[in-house]
């Protein structure tokens, strides 16, 4: 009697709200400066005001990592000092997240946005099937990167996503999320973004175009793209794209084109033993991001970065010099942890505690997401009230058996 009690009391726990903004607080109130590289005066357009901070989203992975500043194990040495202004690194395999400065700290992804995309689509699109480039693709900013698709070309999914995660193009960005974007083609192909970082768990990311161009509105967080990054190192395809070092795109006779090989634009893949790729980005008012991954000993470490100066490091010498950090550090070294797919849908009220301890990771929801809006409140509201009633039917049986 005494354990179903417990484990009702329990329930009812695990469904009443918790106090996030204490914890976030505190973390707050010992905030550490990170390390700072300096870095050269430059001339860019003013950021754009990130949406307020919500003390639920930024203890997601661990009440720790709610701080602007550093956040790092005890009795391990000083990362080292970059020009990002925010960055983490965290276990691919393990989901431990090692370190970070400003982990949950919005920021502007520009074409690290591109993982987002391939995290959305590479499991929807047949990479063998041929299609046919649009006017609308080609819709992109002027002077923006590009692969050089043309308008009417027909190439198949696999040499636009080579060309998307090589060189960048934001005409295949366009062409990949109208594909995946069902009847409201590219447009759906963002709202598809969108929920897939919700089922992420990356609640501080925003899609606005699928590219990384920057949007009003479009931000993103280290912690979330190490979410969005894993999950693309998930995919058997995208892990052999990230590693490709050149392709031929192919003529198109039709167009009168010529074909002309690619090479890939992380020069991490080059440069850095056990490299396993990742994405650059930049533009003038994102500034360079950065996401790279790297094995080493049986260890597979990524690393995010956003807001970065290429002096005195450029994005992927700053990702490798953390990656390097991190490498040093021992195998159960953590401050949080990377919450897994599926799981911030699945327990909607549950206790940060619960979504924030670091250690062992949570599996991935056994059944589908519990619903959003009134779906969700009545979810809750049944839960809730089952929990009341079986207390109370307990209660009354004990007292019938007492003398």
């Amino acid at each position: 009697m005494r354990a179903a009690l417990l484990a009702v009391t329990a329930s009812a726990a695990l469904l009443a709200p918790a106090p996030v903004t204490a914890a976030a607080s505190a973390a707050a109130a010992t905030t550490v400066r990170c390390p700072r590289a300096p870095a050269p005066a430059v001339s860019r357009p003013p950021r754009p005001s990130p949406p307020p901070a919500v003390p639920e989203q930024q203890v997601v992975g661990g009440a720790g990592l709610a701080t602007s500043g550093l956040v790092v194990p005890a009795s391990v040495g000083a990362p080292p000092a970059v020009t990002a202004t925010s960055w983490l690194v965290a276990d691919l395999d393990t989901g431990q997240v090692l370190g970070g400065c400003g982990p949950h700290e919005y920021g502007t992804p520009a074409s690290v946005q591109k993982l987002l995309l391939a995290a959305t689509m590479l499991p929807r699109l047949d990479p063998k099937q041929t299609v046919t480039v649009t006017a609308a693709d080609m819709d992109i900013e002027p002077g923006s990167s590009a692969v050089g698709l043309v308008e009417g070309g027909r190439y198949t999914i696999e040499t636009v996503w080579l060309g998307l995660l090589l060189n960048s193009g934001n005409e295949a960005a366009n062409v990949l999320a109208r594909l995946g974007g069902g009847a409201d083609g590219a447009a759906g192909g963002v709202r598809a973004m969108n929920e897939q970082a919700h089922r992420l768990g990356a609640l501080q990311t925003h899609a606005v175009t699928a590219s990384g161009l920057d949007g009003r509105g479009q931000f993103t967080s280290a912690y979330d793209l190490a979410l969005i990054a894993r999950a693309c190192f998930a995919e058997p395809n995208f892990r052999r794209y990230a590693l490709t070092e050149q392709t031929q795109i192919p003529a198109q006779p039709a167009q009168r084109t010529k074909g002309f090989q690619i090479q890939n634009e992380n020069q991490l893949i080059y440069r850095y033993p056990g490299a396993l790729g990742g994405k650059t980005g930049f533009t003038d008012l994102a500034r360079h991001t950065y996401v790279g991954a790297a094995q080493r000993d049986g260890r597979r470490l990524v690393v995010t970065l956003l807001g970065a100066e290429p002096a005195p490091m450029r994005g992927w010498e700053q990702g490798a010099a953390l990656l390097d950090w991190g490498f040093t550090l021992p195998r159960d070294a953590a401050v949080g942890r990377l919450v897994e797919p599926g799981e911030l849908m699945a327990t909607p009220s549950a206790a940060p505690s619960e979504l924030a301890e670091p250690g062992t990771p949570r599996p991935a929801a056994a059944h589908g997401p519990v619903r959003s809006g009134s779906g969700w409140l009545w979810s809750v509201t049944a839960l809730s009230g089952a929990g009341v009633l079986l207390l109370g039917g307990l209660l009354w049986w004990r007292r019938r058996q007492l003398p």
